[in-house]
């Protein structure tokens, strides 16, 4: 265990001390702003920024997906959301077109650019797994992969 406890007679926990940056949390928040730099690196090619390649993946699974449901997909605010197709808008790889049923709602398609770059982004994303696992063996490789799932709360 990482951390140093105090622990009552009844064996309840009263304190804990810990070097912050021996902890999992730290180690998990500087590689995720790592990480992250990296996907922006590899996916600039593609005309795309790192939190832009979610919601496309997203809509490359099922178009025509209203707002509301990306941010609750993606785990993000419906704000940012908005940002980042935004965004996607900007660059002609979505539109927003009215829902023919709800007037009320408008759904994210892709536009024919947005469906080109798919081959294209896949490819780098691939270039970018091998730079992510560099100098791992394959089961290393795959222990991290579970145990990230892991934390998100998914099964592989």
């Amino acid at each position: 265990m990482v951390a140093n406890c105090i622990k009552h007679r009844r064996n309840k926990l009263l304190k804990c001390f810990m070097k912050i940056e021996d902890s999992v949390s730290y180690l998990l928040a500087k590689l995720t702003v790592s990480h992250r730099n990296l996907i922006e690196k590899f996916v600039t090619d593609v005309g795309l920024h790192s939190g832009q390649v979610f919601v496309m993946m997203e809509l490359w699974k099922k178009d025509g997906q209203r707002q509301i449901d990306l941010a609750e997909k993606l785990n993000l605010a419906p704000p940012t959301v908005n940002k980042i197709l935004g965004g996607l808008l900007e660059a002609d790889f979505v539109k927003r077109e009215r829902f023919e049923d709800d007037a009320r709602s408008t759904r994210i398609f892709l536009t024919d650019k947005g469906n080109e770059i798919k081959d294209d982004l896949e490819s780098k994303w691939a270039e970018l797994e091998e730079q992510t696992v560099m100098g791992m063996t394959a089961t290393e490789a795959l222990i991290l992969k579970q145990l990230l799932a892991k934390m998100m709360g998914a099964d592989i």
